[in-house]
């Protein structure tokens, strides 16, 4: 015989269970927020699951931070933003953003190099600031919880080369997962200009500012080895193997993720990148850039053809 007790408690079984399945079929937020979005520059895709958010580079053009891949990844950023409201109250809505890319053996060959060039031949300082500031403001952005500290965790997931601007954006994230044929390198010391937009910022944070100084001025290619061996990529996989290390990692600590998330807080706190550091050095790379010689400009040029070569063959 079931007692009024008994009765109780499978009512509230049953509201329970009731409730669950009408939260198993709400739309999802970040499901609602990307239906219907269209992006040249890139492609969403969205593990509900896990709660992951990818943001792959496709390039409608060269594969390098155009004007048009900045304000596609400004939108992004905008739009991911939206999703938090004014306020995070309870279980976020997104708890991870990754940056990969579509393009086989290519990450990001950097900034626009014959953009540059063309302003600086025009003598555009202002357009070229406006650039430079954009693509901080991206990476700050990237770097700080979407810029005003959200529980977000920025992933950079390096399946191919990542070079002078690219490296920078990949340097940006919380979280470096790079498989072993990955490339980085900052190669503006070769057209006599330095990394200005983060390079500096990120890598004397995750490194030795003597040891990061050397690999800005080297403008050397790293292997994903070695920098891991150095301490600035986090997890390293196999090639081939970069998403499925990803999903280990963060399966490992899934149950970690709030003190994870809290530990690239205190790494915010004690060594803070602030938007106004990360402007002022645009400002000197901007100065220097009005500096560079007819030669330098000639071999910015024959890495832009480079860029273009590459691209083509991908």
């Amino acid at each position: 015989m079931t007692t009024v007790t008994q009765l109780a408690d499978l009512v509230q079984d049953r509201l329970a269970a009731a409730r669950g399945a009408d939260i198993e079929h709400l739309p999802d937020p970040v499901e609602a927020a990307i239906a219907g979005q269209r992006f040249r520059e890139f492609e969403l895709e969205y593990d509900r699951t896990k709660k992951i958010l990818f943001c792959y580079f496709k390039y409608a053009g060269r594969p390098c931070f155009t004007p048009a891949l900045l304000r596609e990844a400004q939108a992004i950023q905008r739009l991911v933003r939206g999703l938090f409201g004014d306020r995070v109250v309870g279980e976020p809505p997104l708890r991870y953003l990754v940056l990969a890319s579509r393009t086989p053996q290519i990450w990001n060959l950097g900034g626009d190099l014959e953009l540059f060039s063309t302003l600086i031949r025009n003598r555009d300082r202002a357009a070229l600031r406006r650039y430079a500031h954009s693509c901080c403001e991206i990476g700050f952005t990237n770097a700080t919880g979407l810029g005003f500290d959200l529980p977000v965790i920025s992933v950079a997931l390096v399946q191919g080369d990542a070079l002078g601007g690219g490296f920078e954006a990949v340097l940006s994230s919380n979280l470096i997962v790079a498989e072993r044929g990955a490339k980085f390198g900052l190669p503006e010391i070769l057209f006599n200009l330095f990394p200005g937009m983060g390079a500096y910022s990120f890598l004397a944070r995750r490194i030795a500012p003597g040891i990061a100084e050397r690999l800005i001025m080297s403008g050397e290619i790293y292997s994903a080895e070695q920098l891991h061996a150095l301490g600035v990529v986090d997890v390293l996989a196999a090639d081939g193997q970069g998403m499925q290390a990803f999903y280990d990692f963060i399966g490992r600590r899934e149950r970690r993720y709030a003190a994870q998330r809290a530990m690239y807080r205190a790494r915010r706190l004690v060594n803070p990148v602030t938007f106004e550091e990360m402007t002022r050095i645009a400002d000197l790379w901007v100065e220097a850039a009005f500096k560079l010689e007819e030669s330098d400009l000639k071999r910015m040029e024959r890495l832009v053809t480079a860029q273009e070569r590459r691209g083509v063959r991908a």
